[in-house]
C-alpha cells in the first residue's frame, strides 16, 4: 500500500514540469525562427552581391511572383513560414514591390489542407457537400480577394504605400534602421556569423546559397514544432474560443479566429477545426465564415515577429512587407466581406463547386490540381 500510495502524487508532479519544458522548447523555436530570418536575409545578401538584380528579374512580372507564393505555401501547407521566408529575402534584398504579390499568394496557398479534411465525409453525400463548401469558401475569399487587390496594387502601389506610412515613424532621419529592435542583433549575430564562417568553406557565392537554404530549412523546423507545442499547450483555450464564438455576430467570430489562429500558430489548423462541424451540420456555413476569415489575420502574427530579427540597412523594408501581409487581410475582410453584394460570392462560388464535386469525386482532383500546381506552373514557364 505505502508503494501505491507514494506513486500516486507522480503524474501530478511531473505535469508542471512537463510544460514548462514544453514552453521553454516554445521560446527555442522562436529564437531558432529569428535566427532563421537572420540567416536567410545574410545569405540573400552574401549570394545576390552586385547580381541582386538579375535575381530579380524572375519576379518582375506581379503575377509570376503571386504562383510563386500560391506553389510555396501549397508544397508546404504553412503562410506563416512562406511569408516569413519573404520577410529574409526582403531582408536580403527583395525589393518591397516584388514580394507584394507572394504574400497574397501565401493567403491562397494556405488552404489545400482544409480541403483534404473535407475529403472524410465523402461517404455520405450531404455533408460532404456541406463540408467541401466550407473547405472552399476560404479559398474562393482569397482568390476574390486577390483578384481585387492584385491589379490595383500594380496600378497605385497602395499596398506598398499603405505598410509604407505605417512603418514610417520608425524611420530615422539619416538611415532606415529600426532603434527598437537593435536588442535581436546581440543575440542572433554570434550564431548567424557561426553559420557563415561554416558555409565560407564552399566557392564563389554558393556559400551564400547554402546560407538561405538552411535557413529556410530551419524556418519550416521552428514553425512547425511550434505549432506542436502550442497546440498542446494552448488547445483546451482554443476550443473555449471556439465554442464561445460562434453565432455571436461576424465581428466576434473574425475576432475569434484571429486569436484561435494566434494560439495554434497555423490558419490551416483553425479553418480545418470548423470543417468536421459543418459537415455533420452542428454549424451553417455563415455562422463559421467570419470565423475562418479572422484566421487571415491571425496567421500574419508569425511574420511580424520574424520581422523583429532584422537590422540594418533593410529592417524597415522587413517590416513593412511583414505589415503588407497584415494590411491585405484586413482589408480584404472589410471590402469582400464589408460589401454585401461581395460578401455571398465566395459562398455562392464554394456552393457551386461543391455540387460538381458531390456528382464526382474528380471534380476534387481537378480543382487542387487546376488552382494549386497546374495554373501556377504554367503561369511560371510562361513568365
Amino acid at each position: 500500500m505505502s508503494i501505491q500510495t507514494e506513486a500516486l502524487p507522480r503524474p501530478q508532479s511531473n505535469a508542471p514540469g512537463k510544460r514548462a519544458l514544453q514552453w521553454t522548447a516554445l521560446i527555442g523555436m522562436l529564437y531558432l525562427l529569428l535566427l532563421s530570418v537572420s540567416m536567410i536575409g545574410s545569405g540573400f545578401k552574401w549570394a545576390a552581391g552586385e547580381q541582386a538584380k538579375e535575381l530579380f528579374e524572375f519576379a518582375t512580372n506581379p503575377v509570376a511572383g503571386l504562383m510563386i507564393g500560391i506553389i510555396g505555401t501549397a508544397l508546404i501547407q504553412s503562410s506563416s513560414t512562406v511569408t516569413s521566408i519573404i520577410v529574409g529575402l526582403v531582408a536580403g534584398g527583395l525589393p518591397v514591390e516584388l514580394a507584394i504579390p507572394m504574400v497574397m499568394g501565401a493567403n491562397v496557398g494556405t488552404t489545400v489542407t482544409n480541403t483534404l479534411v473535407s475529403l472524410g465525409h465523402a461517404r455520405c453525400k450531404d455533408e460532404f457537400r456541406r463540408a467541401f463548401t466550407c473547405a472552399t469558401v476560404h479559398d474562393f475569399f482569397n482568390l476574390i480577394a486577390v483578384l481585387i487587390f492584385l491589379p490595383l496594387e500594380v496600378m497605385t502601389g497602395f499596398l506598398q504605400k499603405i505598410s509604407a506610412w505605417l512603418v514610417s515613424p520608425l524611420m530615422q532621419a539619416d538611415n532606415l534602421s529600426m532603434k527598437s529592435f537593435n536588442f535581436i542583433k546581440p543575440i542572433t549575430k554570434p550564431v548567424v556569423n557561426g553559420a557563415k564562417s561554416v558555409f565560407e568553406a564552399l566557392p564563389g557565392n554558393l556559400g551564400g546559397v547554402a546560407l538561405v537554404l538552411f535557413g529556410i530549412f530551419l524556418v519550416i523546423v521552428a514553425i512547425t514544432v511550434m505549432g506542436k507545442l502550442m497546440k498542446k499547450l494552448m488547445v483546451g483555450k482554443a476550443r473555449e474560443v471556439l465554442n464561445g464564438a460562434i453565432g455571436r455576430g461576424p465581428i466576434h467570430g473574425i475576432a475569434s479566429g484571429t486569436l484561435v489562429t494566434i494560439l495554434v500558430q497555423s490558419s490551416s489548423t483553425t479553418t480545418s477545426l470548423v470543417v468536421p462541424l459543418v459537415g455533420t451540420n452542428v454549424l451553417s456555413i455563415r455562422q463559421v465564415y467570419p470565423f475562418t476569415l479572422g484566421a487571415n489575420i491571425g496567421t500574419c502574427i508569425t511574420a511580424l515577429l520574424a520581422a523583429t530579427a532584422v537590422t540594418g540597412g533593410n529592417a524597415i523594408f522587413a517590416l513593412q512587407i511583414a505589415l503588407v501581409h497584415l494590411t491585405f487581410n484586413v482589408l480584404g475582410i472589410l471590402v469582400v466581406y464589408g460589401l454585401p453584394f461581395l460578401r455571398e460570392l465566395p459562398i455562392k462560388c464554394a456552393e457551386l463547386l461543391a455540387d460538381y464535386a458531390v456528382k464526382s469525386k474528380l471534380t476534387v482532383v481537378g480543382y487542387l490540381g487546376a488552382v494549386f500546381v497546374l495554373l501556377p506552373g504554367f503561369v511560371l514557364s510562361v513568365s
